[in-house]
């Protein structure tokens, strides 16, 4: 009896019994893990975050992030709080990843749409609206200023910003931030639609942006882009940091990976390190690290509740203040925008574009709005980046 009593404590099962909340943790992992998998919502994000859940919330795993005193050492952290303790706070705390995260973006990205439709970078920074409104609710109802800036920039559907923020910000609310920006970006190809149900007209859906600007053409037209691209990330870099010194750390990694990219075959090797490697390794730890700070005492409570709801409605607002201010610009011009460029303000790159472009081409599958809808969605980036620093400027 002796031998199947200690059997018995070397499982969990009494854990779960004693902590049922345990069991809410799992099935919320799980659940990631079956939109990352089964519903393709995400999956390089989701399915690190869901599996993160998953171990961490196992009882004597040892593999939940909890609060240490950050004076010892990293080795003797993990040898007494476990491996994901290790990455949590030697990669996440340290607010190490999030820029590696956006130099491997900025290696991937391509300026060009945007540099082609430069009066579409205003609806990038329009749909920004939804971090501020939400700041000033957030802080109304109950949360610091501090942890209301982290929970408003949810709104710009942007994962390294919204965790960059939230560690220099609310640490303590980084778990539940995270999840909220990473689930609400999986989620763009059913808010974005629902949104646009109740706000575009079927008129406005029909505008066909090459047709625009063949009735109303440019008057200048870009000369040799590709030198262009190249002074683009130098000069966007100088001017922002010089204006909100505090998203330097952003900008200049997003900015130094993209001119990488577009130096071309003398970078090559660099790029390609920063696409793909980098990028895929920092999205692995931070994804498995974000995972292990859900735990039930850190979760299940009343704020986070309030995180989830108005990073929906910061979210939401974002969309709708962008497709407003199409609307307004096409009161004003003769050349009208499809109100969908609008929509696709957010940080979300490039799922946003796509699921606007889908909706254009179900309306008539002749309006290819992809590019446009990328000039807009590409300015969003930037945008919240920016505004991140912003809120860092004032309450850090």
């Amino acid at each position: 009896m002796e031998f199947v009593d200690k059997i018995i404590e070397m499982t969990s099962f009494n854990e779960f019994v004693s902590e049922p909340y345990y069991l809410v943790m799992i099935a919320i992992g799980i659940f990631l893990l079956f939109l990352g998998i089964f519903k393709k919502y995400e999956p390089l994000l989701l399915v690190p975050i869901g599996f993160g859940i998953l171990i961490s919330n196992i009882p004597g795993s040892n593999l939940g992030v909890v609060e240490v005193d950050e004076n010892i050492g990293l080795i003797e952290i993990a040898q007494k709080f476990g491996i994901t303790n290790f990455l949590y706070y030697s990669l996440i705390k340290t607010g190490f990843l999030p820029p590696l995260i956006f130099m491997g973006v900025g290696a991937l990205t391509d300026f060009g749409p945007m540099l082609r439709n430069l009066r579409l970078v205003f609806f990038g920074a329009a749909a920004q609206i939804g971090i501020f409104t939400v700041l000033i609710i957030a802080s109304m109802i109950g949360f610091t200023n501090q942890e209301a800036a982290s929970l408003a920039i949810i709104g710009g559907a942007d994962g390294p910003t919204a965790i960059y923020t939230s560690i220099i910000l609310a640490p303590h609310l980084l778990g539940p931030i995270a999840i909220a920006a990473y689930s609400y970006m999986a989620l763009v190809p059913v808010i974005i639609p629902l949104i646009v149900k109740f706000t575009i007209s079927k008129r406005e859906l029909l505008i066909n942006m090459k047709s625009q600007d063949e009735k109303f053409p440019s008057s200048y037209k870009i000369k040799n882009l590709s030198r262009i691209k190249i002074i683009f990330p130098i000069l966007m870099t100088v001017i922002v940091s010089i204006i909100v010194p505090s998203s330097t750390t952003l900008i200049g990694f997003l900015m130094f990976g993209n001119l990488i990219k577009e130096i071309g075959s003398a970078t090559g090797r660099l790029s390609n390190a920063a696409s793909d490697n980098i990028l895929n390794t920092s999205t692995i730890f931070l994804g498995l690290s974000i995972g292990a700070t859900m735990t039930p005492n850190s979760f299940l409570n009343t704020q986070t509740l309030g995180i989830i709801v108005g990073g929906l409605f910061a979210f939401i607002i974002s969309i709708i203040g962008g497709i407003l201010a199409v609307k307004f610009v096409n009161l004003l011009t003769k050349k009208k925008i499809n109100p969908l460029i609008g929509a696709t303000g957010l940080s979300a790159v490039p799922m946003a574009s796509r699921v606007a472009n889908d909706i254009a081409i179900k309306s008539d599958p002749s309006n290819h709005i992809m590019n446009y809808a990328m000039a807009s969605n590409i300015s969003g980036v930037i945008g919240s980046a920016v505004a991140a620093g912003v809120l860092i400027s004032f309450l850090g």
